[in-house]
């Protein structure tokens, strides 16, 4: 499988399996603490064929994902689930961890990412979703994340995810009611 876009990974042993996985060019911004060199890349990337970021599924990859789609608008965003990140040996969690498979599965969700937002999903959407500041709230943004493929977000940060990843509200109300039959069937 060949990707158009420009991959933003963490690192040279992400670059690896991403390669392994698909055919696909990558950037590397070494760290957490992005500098203004690795943004003019990505920057450039974006305007010439497009970006996708690919960070790991943990503190310094949301913060990377986050620190570069401010700096640089308009990138997709592939994820992977932690549970298919962790290394063998159980110590340490990141893309260089994870399956072939899985890298393609989430690269593929990137590129089919919605182009547009028909109708915003809003915060009191969050709240009367029974997805903010109510009991069962956090076990249903575990859910609701993974059937996104969007990851796990506290309260504040649920709203922000679903604009980043443009799902749609049509898309969002269909992942919503199979977390709440899934919760009814528990």
């Amino acid at each position: 499988m060949k990707i158009k876009e420009i991959i933003v990974v963490e690192g040279k042993d992400d670059t690896t399996a991403i390669k392994r996985a698909v055919d696909a060019d990558t950037i590397e911004t070494n760290g957490s603490a992005v500098n203004q060199a690795t943004i003019e890349k990505v920057r450039r990337a974006q305007e010439t064929r497009g970006v996708i970021i690919f960070t790991d599924p943990d503190f310094p990859g949301e913060k990377i994902r986050k620190t570069i789609a401010e700096k640089v608008p308009g990138c997709k965003h592939a994820f992977l689930p932690k549970e298919v990140a962790i290394a063998r040996n159980g110590k340490g969690v990141g893309v260089e961890h994870a399956h072939p498979k899985a890298i393609m599965e989430a690269l593929k969700d990137a590129q089919m990412m919605h182009e547009t937002i028909a109708e915003e999903i809003t915060q009191e959407d969050l709240v009367t979703a029974g997805l903010i500041g109510g009991e069962g709230s956090k076990d249903r943004r575990i859910k609701l994340g993974k059937l996104l493929k969007i990851g796990y977000t506290n309260g504040k940060q649920l709203h922000k995810r679903l604009m980043m990843f443009q799902i749609s509200k049509q898309e969002f109300a269909q992942a919503l009611s199979v977390v709440l039959q899934e919760e009814k069937n528990e």
